[in-house]
C-alpha cells in the first residue's frame, strides 16, 4: 500500500496491512465522509472540544468521585505526548503499550500516545509477565506506559525481551506527579511545553553506559 495513505514514519502497521488487492474499496464520497488529508482523532475527540468552549465541562468522572474536566485531559495527554517524544524518542507509527486500570491518567496516556503519532496498545491488567511478552513481541513495542503498581510484570518482560527499551510508570492519582509541572501553561497544539524528565535508572540487564534504561516516576 502506498505510504501516502499515512503520517507514520515508523511503517511497522502499514507494512503488515493485507495486500492492496485484497484490501475492501474504501469510498468516501457522502458530504459526512469528506475529511482532510491528515487527521489525528485526539485533535478531533479532545482538543476541538476545548477549541469550541467546552474546556471546563466535566469529561470523565470516576466512581470514586474524581472528575476532570475537557482542558484537565488535554493538559495532561499534551504532558504525556512530550515526554514520549521529546524524552524518549517516539516516532509517529511506533507502538506504546498501556498498562492500568481504567483510570482518568490512562485515558490521558492514551491521548497523549495517539497525540504523539504513536499506535496505543491497550492491554489488561490482569496480565502477566508471559502474556505481555507475546504482545511486546508481536507488535514490537519499544515503550510502555504502566500504573506504577503494575509495573513489575513489565519490568520482567524487559529484561527478557530487549526489544522493550523503555518502562515508564504512572501513578493513578496524578496530583504529585503532576505538581512537578506546576506552572507550565501556553499549551500549543503543535508543541506542548516540555515536563521534566522522569528519573531513570539502568535496566538491571544493561551493562553501564547502554542505551536501554527503565523509567520510573518519583512522585510519592
Amino acid at each position: 500500500m502506498s505510504r501516502s495513505f499515512t503520517a507514520h514514519v515508523d511503517t511497522f502497521a502499514l507494512d503488515r496491512l493485507p495486500r492492496p488487492e485484497d484490501l475492501p474499496e474504501f469510498l468516501f464520497e457522502g458530504p459526512d465522509l469528506q475529511f482532510p488529508e491528515r487527521l489525528n482523532c485526539a485533535a478531533e475527540l479532545l482538543d476541538a472540544r476545548v477549541a469550541a468552549g467546552d474546556g471546563e465541562r466535566v469529561c470523565l468522572r470516576t466512581p470514586a468521585g474524581e472528575a476532570w474536566t475537557y482542558a484537565e485531559l488535554q493538559h495532561r495527554a499534551n504532558q504525556v505526548a512530550q515526554v514520549l517524544v521529546d524524552d524518549l524518542g517516539v516516532v509517529p507509527g511506533n507502538r506504546v503499550l498501556l498498562r492500568g486500570a481504567n483510570t482518568p491518567m490512562l485515558v490521558a496516556c492514551w491521548f497523549g500516545v495517539v497525540k504523539a503519532g504513536a499506535i496505543a496498545v491497550a492491554t489488561m491488567p490482569m496480565l502477566r509477565a508471559r502474556e505481555l511478552a507475546v504482545i511486546v513481541e508481536k507488535a514490537q513495542v519499544s515503550v510502555a506506559l504502566t500504573q506504577h503498581d503494575l509495573r513489575d510484570e513489565l519490568l520482567e518482560v524487559a529484561r527478557i525481551h530487549p526489544v522493550l527499551q523503555r518502562v515508564l510508570s504512572f501513578v493513578v492519582r496524578p496530583a504529585a506527579w503532576m505538581r512537578r509541572w506546576k506552572g507550565r501553561r501556553g499549551l500549543s497544539r503543535r508543541c506542548p511545553p516540555r515536563p521534566p524528565t522522569p528519573a531513570c535508572s539502568p535496566s538491571p540487564r544493561a551493562p553501564p553506559g547502554s542505551p536501554r534504561r527503565r523509567c520510573t516516576s518519583t512522585a510519592t
